[in-house]
């Protein structure tokens, strides 16, 4: 996604539990660092690997870093599992059944001056769909096991997003 299109999308702005507070521009929450509703998909093929995407390079923020299949946020009046559903097919060009898995919130910095803040609704999908990637999504994928990743993660922790690094503790809980 492109820095002018991170200019004219909306994000949803909540409160620690989820309350809808309204919406803000959202390069603007980002430069603000204000905690806004987001999504995270896992998708795992039937091995179990779970399936990552790197990020395209000119995302107004970590680009070219290794994450989870797929991250955005619901629109006004658009519920996470929808989103969830739109994005997958947005970003990755595929479809899987979801469910929800888990909420976390997590605040993270990062060097261009921009703060995700984040509400975020987790969910997983089952899968052995090959990808049909957006370019202006992400540039690369691949499987990798869940185990894997987090060694992956401990040796090379600058080719991750911060919220995977965060996240992944959760995942492997409810992935059990």
């Amino acid at each position: 996604m492109s820095t002018l299109i991170a200019t004219e999308e909306q994000v949803v702005l909540v409160d620690e539990f989820d309350n809808d507070l309204g919406t803000m521009n959202k390069l603007e929450a980002h430069e603000k660092g204000l905690l806004h509703r987001a999504i995270s998909i896992f998708i795992f093929n039937s091995k179990g690997a779970v399936l990552l995407q790197q990020r395209a390079a000119d995302k107004y923020h970590c680009g070219n870093l290794w994450t989870n299949t797929c991250c955005s946020h619901p629109r006004k009046n658009e519920n996470p599992f929808d989103a969830a559903n739109r994005r997958l097919m947005e970003e990755m060009g595929m479809e899987a059944k979801l469910s929800f898995a888990f909420t976390f919130t997590y605040k993270s910095e990062f060097d261009n001056g921009l703060t995700e803040h984040e509400f975020d609704h987790v969910f997983f999908g089952e899968t052995d769909a090959k990808p049909n990637l957006n370019p202006e999504e992400a540039q690369n994928y691949k499987y990798v096991s869940l185990d894997d990743l987090e060694l992956d993660i401990q040796n090379k922790p600058e080719q991750y997003t911060s919220w995977l690094k965060i996240c992944l503790k959760h995942v492997k809980q409810h992935r059990k």
